[in-house]
């Protein structure tokens, strides 16, 4: 196995909202493809980092993967709009969806990957039937849109969570990709690696962490990613 097998997706809040271009540029740098941008309508999570019109600039001036989060409570109308835009993957949370099946073939008919989110206490069990419609479950391991506070941690069962998933997806022979988000940081990155999570979104506490630039924070998280591969060989 090698660090290529674990995607880092930079998570476009945290970085610098006042210079997102020059913040996107220090991303392309450093050769990561991907981006991640959470969409958030402010009811389901108390955030709006980001309006569907800065992410219509966003893919004006960048070719980077857009690695789509939607946490809303009317899921339908922002995959519409973010599949207007040109995304590359969409996941949407399955706690806000009456119509979960018909929604992942929706996104999935448009050529775009489907993905869905689901908060730190919703069970695995909700994805008994809708799995193979999945490119990748999102596991948040924090409840979403409460980073700004720095006293909300990751949850204690993320590491079991991301473990039961894996080989959930091994037992039913399905490829699904396994994203964490939440406080994924520098120290628990070999830990998920090793449980199984192969899309890393990197945020303050990994790739933005402060006192280092990202391409020192980016060369440590490759460090984590070896590990946890070498770990999970074992």
């Amino acid at each position: 196995m090698n660090k290529q097998e674990v995607s880092i997706n930079p998570s476009i809040m945290c970085a610098d909202l006042c210079n997102l271009e020059k913040s996107i540029r220090e991303i392309e740098k450093e050769g990561i493809s991907t981006l991640h941008i959470d969409v958030i309508d402010g009811y389901f999570s108390p955030s709006m980092p980001l309006g569907i019109g800065t992410i219509k600039q966003l893919r004006k001036i960048t070719d980077m993967d857009f690695d789509v989060h939607i946490m809303s409570n009317n899921n339908e109308f922002f995959i519409k709009e973010m599949l207007d835009i040109g995304v590359q993957q969409i996941t949407f949370h399955c706690e806000s969806s009456t119509h979960i099946d018909r929604l992942l073939k929706l996104i999935r008919k448009n050529e775009v990957k489907a993905g869905l989110a689901l908060n730190p206490a919703t069970s695995l069990n909700d994805l008994d039937y809708v799995l193979p419609l999945c490119d990748t479950v999102m596991l948040m391991l924090m409840n979403p849109g409460f980073a700004a506070d720095k006293n909300e941690k990751q949850v204690a069962y993320a590491e079991k969570k991301v473990k039961d998933l894996y080989k959930l997806i091994k037992d039913r022979g399905l490829n699904t990709n396994i994203e964490v988000d939440g406080r994924v940081s520098l120290e628990v990155i070999p830990k998920l690696v090793k449980s199984g999570a192969n899309i890393l979104v990197a945020g303050s506490t990994s790739l933005f962490r402060s006192g280092r630039s990202i391409a020192e924070n980016k060369v440590i998280m490759e460090e984590g990613i070896m590990e946890g591969l070498k770990l999970r060989e074992e």
